[in-house]
């Protein structure tokens, strides 16, 4: 396959600084997600299968950071002067291991987070019948990237790029697939969800958050992996660049996810302790600034005895637990 656009070598230097990039924003991000994970929470209250996720999506991140380095240090340094047309020709030997591995270890990563996006679809439907097209679209993906692997590891130092145009399209196209009817099947159920709940919400919680991580998670995903895919039919050596890219934008794109339901579910809860405290204290306030003080009853006294009219009319200040007490009327409780 004759390829065209910017030479292997510089590709190979512009995919290396630009995935290094990229990879310490993944790296922050892994970090906010180990605090997401584990904030206020005991170890055993942990979600260990999404800290198992997110812990391989870095170790595969790393390794494939690593064999980039390797690989552009070997063909710059290390056999710069062993092939005819140097380094160019160094990067499009598919016969080196580096190759290989760079090649497998991208192929796990993209499988991996599919694989995610497959099982929050399945954890929001609950329903094992709504996956079942994605699930045959990522067997699909996997068998067509471990032949191209496969391909890749057999060829000899002249075969060429043996991530042919059968199988690169089809695990590109397959994976972009897979990526947006997950995706979209799952922003449909968390929007229907929130269309249910509106009328009857009783608080200012929502769910509009977390959709919108999840859709912004697919569009990252899709812009980057679409114009790989067009360049692998142009044939153009700018693939190898959104290739490494990919990397560590999979790792952000899972992360950013988690870190933003965990902040929604934290700001929640912080709202809700804020007002109930203020709350509380406000009618503490009230009951201080107003303090309930005796009632004072002015009572009049009129005494009647037998035909004499003895008039006696006085004025007392009495608290409201005193009685009063008549001739004619019997005793009342003020």
């Amino acid at each position: 396959m004759t390829s065209r656009g910017i030479p292997l070598d510089t590709a190979a230097i512009m995919s290396t600084v630009l995935e290094g990039i990229l990879y310490g924003f993944s790296v922050l991000m892994f970090i906010g997600t180990v605090w997401a994970l584990i904030y206020k929470r005991r170890v055993r209250d942990v979600n260990r299968l999404i800290a198992a996720v997110a812990i391989m999506l870095l170790t595969l991140s790393t390794a494939h950071m690593i064999v980039n380095i390797i690989r552009l240090e070997d063909g710059l340094v290390k056999y710069r002067d062993t092939y005819t047309d140097g380094p160019a020709a160094f990067f499009a030997d598919v016969s080196q291991i580096t190759y290989v591995i760079k090649n497998a270890i991208y192929i796990l990563h993209t499988l991996l987070g599919d694989g995610v996006v497959i099982y929050r679809c399945y954890v929001v439907w609950q329903s094992s019948r709504i996956i079942i097209l994605p699930s045959l679209l990522w067997c699909c993906s996997a068998f067509t990237g471990f032949s191209a692997v496969y391909s890749v590891s057999q060829a000899t130092s002249n075969a060429g790029n043996i991530f042919t145009k059968a199988t690169g399209q089809s695990f590109f196209a397959l994976t972009l697939s897979t990526n947006l009817i997950s995706s979209g099947l799952l922003a449909y159920r968390i929007w229907k969800l929130e269309c249910n709940v509106s009328a009857l919400r009783t608080s200012n919680r929502t769910l509009t958050p977390i959709l919108r991580v999840l859709v912004d998670a697919a569009i990252l995903y899709s812009v980057v992996l679409f114009p790989t895919l067009i360049c692998f039919v142009c044939s153009n050596n700018g693939q190898y660049v959104m290739l490494d890219m990919l990397m560590p934008i999979i790792s952000i794109a899972f992360y950013m996810v988690l870190i933003r339901v965990a902040i929604s579910k934290h700001a929640h809860n912080y709202l809700s302790t804020t007002f109930h405290t203020r709350g509380t204290t406000s009618e503490t306030v009230r009951e201080d600034s107003h303090p309930v003080k005796p009632l004072q009853v002015h009572i009049s006294h009129f005494t009647q005895i037998g035909d004499n009219s003895t008039h006696g009319i006085g004025n007392e200040d009495l608290p409201s637990t005193c009685k009063v007490e008549s001739v004619k009327e019997p005793s009342c409780a003020v």
